[in-house]
């Protein structure tokens, strides 16, 4: 059910008195790591980020059934397909939990709004934008080229080009939403394929575009103008099923849709109408608006019984990537440093830098006088 670990600390050669108090004060935190899988458990141990915490790893997800294992732990560590509602937060407070350390940058699976003033929240803003646009640009490669089906082809010993016609990157248009992080490696990779780049962004980088060699667009002038969109923008009101009926009927026929950002950017039950009528000729999907159901577990010996999933993972035109774009070493690592330190600062520091409420959002938030966010 559960394995304990314990991080050592790492101090600096001549430990201060301060670095003596700090290691005291972490030596008696618990932390409660939940969907721990095998990389998870091996990264986090590797981590040496001043870290004297004791880590139980714990296989099941954060649920009402297994809050309640929180019990005795000052910290909770969860992941994305962990789902923190107002019965989970009832639970962690009621068993004292401080404090809970998202291992990813996204937070939509947190219920902000209850959890206010009751339990603080961090979070890993940036752990490798590399790795997530570099995903994205394999899933538009492999699309176009048809790698997926040439390498069950030619297993099979059957050696034919018929059917696995791709096309040039090169001078093609690509659009790309979202130009935080990730977004700018996207734009550097593409341009790096000679591709004319358009971009939507509903606080636009002026200062970056300078020299980056790309154009700020109106959404409609991105979705009639562009071969290839890539999605690359946070889940919020208004970018919920960004990508729909009204909007797949403005894109070039063929266009090709990525998503490494959120499944709920895109309404899947549009997406299989455009697939079908061949106005999306290709999909390229890391994430899916009900993945927590499947993602990071094994289904192999079982029926798919979402329907939607189903038909997506029917189409040859599709590929679907179980939400890996993050999943390299140099991300790992980073992961588990950022969320060490994110605990650390908590218990030892005035500021969380990483803290995020839903005050934050609004632009409302003492975060940046104070320091925390309550």
């Amino acid at each position: 059910m559960r394995k304990i670990r314990t991080i050592g600390k790492i101090l600096k050669s001549k430990p201060t008195i301060e670095d003596a108090m700090d290691a005291a004060a972490l030596a008696s935190i618990k932390i409660a790591f939940f969907d721990a899988k095998p990389y998870d458990i091996e990264s986090f141990e590797k981590a040496t980020n001043n870290s004297g915490f004791k880590i139980t790893f714990f296989k099941s997800h954060l649920t009402t059934e297994t809050a309640a294992l929180t019990q005795g732990f000052q910290v909770v560590c969860v992941f994305v397909n962990d789902i923190i509602n107002k019965d989970v937060i009832e639970i962690l407070e009621r068993n004292g939990i401080a404090l809970i350390a998202l291992r990813a940058a996204g937070y939509n699976n947190i219920d902000l709004k209850t959890i206010f003033k009751k339990i603080h929240v961090v979070r890993v803003p940036a752990y490798s934008p590399y790795a997530v646009a570099e995903h994205a640009v394999a899933l538009m490669l492999s699309l176009n080229r048809k790698v997926h089906r040439a390498y069950y082809r030619t297993r099979d010993n059957n050696f034919t080009l018929n059917g696995l016609l791709g096309f040039d990157m090169f001078g093609k248009t690509a659009g790309i939403i979202g130009t935080g992080k990730i977004g700018k490696v996207m734009i550097g990779i593409l341009k790096g394929f000679g591709m004319r780049v358009l971009a939507y962004d509903s606080f636009p980088d002026k200062e970056y575009q300078k020299n980056a060699g790309f154009e700020y667009v109106a959404l409609d002038a991105l979705y009639r103008e562009s071969d290839i969109i890539s999605l690359h923008c946070p889940l919020t009101k208004a970018t919920y099923h960004l990508i729909n009926e009204a909007s797949i009927a403005k894109m070039k026929p063929g266009i090709m849709i990525i998503n490494t950002g959120r499944g709920m950017l895109i309404d899947s039950k549009a997406l299989i109408a455009g697939l079908k009528i061949g106005r999306v000729g290709f999909a390229g999907l890391d994430v899916y608006e009900e993945e927590s159901d499947y993602f990071f577990e094994d289904f192999s010996n079982k029926v798919i019984t979402d329907d939607v999933f189903a038909r997506l993972l029917s189409f040859n035109n599709v590929l679907v990537t179980s939400h890996q774009g993050f999943f390299t070493q140099e991300a790992l690592r980073n992961i588990a440093d950022t969320t060490l330190e994110n605990i650390r600062e908590f218990f030892t520091e005035k500021k969380i830098p990483n803290e995020i409420c839903y005050q934050c959002s609004i632009n409302s938030c003492q975060r940046n006088t104070t320091g925390k966010c309550f």
